[in-house]
């Protein structure tokens, strides 16, 4: 099942985040349930449940019957935190 989730990313979930200045990250897949987030520019986007609903979880439902779910994450990522938290550390050197 991972393989063929990972296809239908590749090939019909990517591009079009791309082309927004996102992408998608899977957190966990565990009971048939996929949790992902939304990276880069998709990340906190306003759209991001249209997103979900219309591209992201119809695609992976329709080509991945073996899914019961895809559900978004919405947390801030750590790669976001240490960047963030290096940003404040440059900040309080000066």
């Amino acid at each position: 099942m991972e393989n063929k989730i990972q296809k239908v990313i590749t090939e019909k979930i990517h591009p079009l985040l791309e082309s927004h200045g996102g992408d998608m990250e899977v957190v966990d897949l565990s009971d048939g349930v996929l949790r992902f987030r939304l990276i880069g520019q998709c990340a906190g986007c306003p759209a991001a449940d249209l997103t979900t609903e219309h591209l992201i979880k119809t695609e992976l439902l329709e080509h991945v019957p073996e899914l019961k779910d895809v559900v978004l994450v919405q947390s801030v990522s750590t790669h976001l935190l240490d960047e963030a938290q290096r940003i404040l550390k440059l900040r309080n050197e000066k």
